[in-house]
């Protein structure tokens, strides 16, 4: 079979590769104007005061754990059903993560029952904006304020999503992106970025990351090395510039894919206070392998996100103790969900190619 169609596909062009060899000629190669100026970009996509950027959206999740002073004794509330980088830097600060169930339909954070799991030890709540699709922020807001606990977005898969009209990234303290290669924009490695219009909240941020540091020689509190660089902000501009035309056409894939595959099999759903940016187009099918395997066959690259649910993973278990977490919608969802290619590059030809060898699947299952 020779016709292929990746699942992802970063986007490149002589933009982006001329503002790179104008930074491999600077001399300039940390945190300079570039990183600035795509900061300042950045902030006011999502609609708020600020942005720092960091070395990559588990660094922007740990960093602002870490200033928002979560540590040892506190809970943080996670949902399980997300990448397992959500958890980990709650452990890292000496927090332990409190798994909540997922909505079947849009995979976030259930808010309903977000009170059952809310404790005096809880400090924060990480709603994942899975996939592209906002997570129900209103309760989750409402919890946190009745009971002074910090709302940390992760948004690594939401750039330009927003929920009720306002943007992703300005709904909470904080929230997170990452900006790894297959996201909606990429830096073209890892990369990431803690958006907020808290001054103290970000100050501390831009510290934390750059060893602490308040001047050159200064540094004010223990802090780390989770710096951007200027050749990520001369991709991440470029993308940053495009992102709304890529957003556009992930919208526009994912209709063709609905329009298709809707009467032969779970779509994804995009809910009336959602703008939805299919990060990932992903079907549930209880023939979820059989259904790569017969794709893969016909040259379509398929993924899994994600098969181990992050209360189950050795790590998690083994750190938090606890393995007999009640989260039924999440393990249904890992045993199901696959994901169909989702990138801007796709053709009409290709989603009609990747619907009809489903559907083809589905008639002789």
């Amino acid at each position: 079979m020779d016709y292929k169609v990746p699942l992802s596909r970063v986007y490149m062009d002589e933009e982006i590769k001329n503002d790179v060899a104008e930074v491999l000629a600077s001399n300039r190669y940390i945190l300079g104007e570039r990183t600035k100026k795509f900061e300042e970009a950045f902030a006011k996509l999502c609609q708020t005061k600020f942005c720092a950027a960091t070395s990559s959206g588990t660094a922007a999740i740990f960093l602002t754990l870490k200033a928002l002073g979560v540590g040892a004794g506190d809970e943080v509330i996670v949902p399980s059903f997300t990448f397992i980088a959500t958890a980990t830097p709650v452990l890292h600060v000496g927090a332990k993560p409190v798994f909540v169930d997922i909505d079947p339909e849009t995979y976030t954070l259930d808010a309903a029952k977000l009170k059952k799991v809310v404790s005096p030890k809880t400090k924060a709540i990480i709603p994942v904006h899975l996939y592209g699709h906002p997570a129900d922020m209103k309760l989750i807001i409402e919890v946190a304020k009745t009971n002074s606990i910090h709302v940390i977005e992760d948004a690594c898969q939401a750039h330009g999503s927003s929920y009720n009209q306002k943007m992703i990234g300005s709904l909470g303290d904080a929230a997170v992106f990452s900006f790894y290669p297959s996201k909606n924009m990429t830096v073209c490695g890892d990369g990431g970025a803690v958006t907020t219009s808290d001054q103290e909240l970000f100050s501390k941020v831009k510290m934390l990351r750059d060893h602490g540091r308040s001047e050159k020689y200064v540094h004010n509190q223990l802090g780390y090395n989770m710096r951007f660089n200027e050749i990520q902000a001369a991709v991440g501009y470029v993308q940053l510039q495009k992102l709304k035309g890529f957003n556009e056409a992930r919208r526009r894939w994912a209709k063709q894919y609905t329009e298709a595959l809707q009467d032969h099999v779970t779509t994804p759903v995009e809910k009336k206070w959602a703008y939805h940016v299919y990060h990932m187009y992903v079907l549930r099918h209880n023939r979820r392998d059989d259904l790569r395997k017969f794709l893969a066959d016909k040259g379509v690259e398929t993924g899994i996100h994600y098969p181990v649910p992050v209360h189950k993973q050795p790590a998690i278990t083994e750190e938090t103790q606890c393995s007999n977490w009640s989260l039924p919608n999440t393990e249904k969802a890992a045993d199901t969900v696959v994901s169909l290619p989702m990138h801007p590059a796709l053709t009409e030809e290709d989603v009609d190619y990747v619907s009809q060898a489903v559907i083809r699947f589905l008639k002789n299952a």
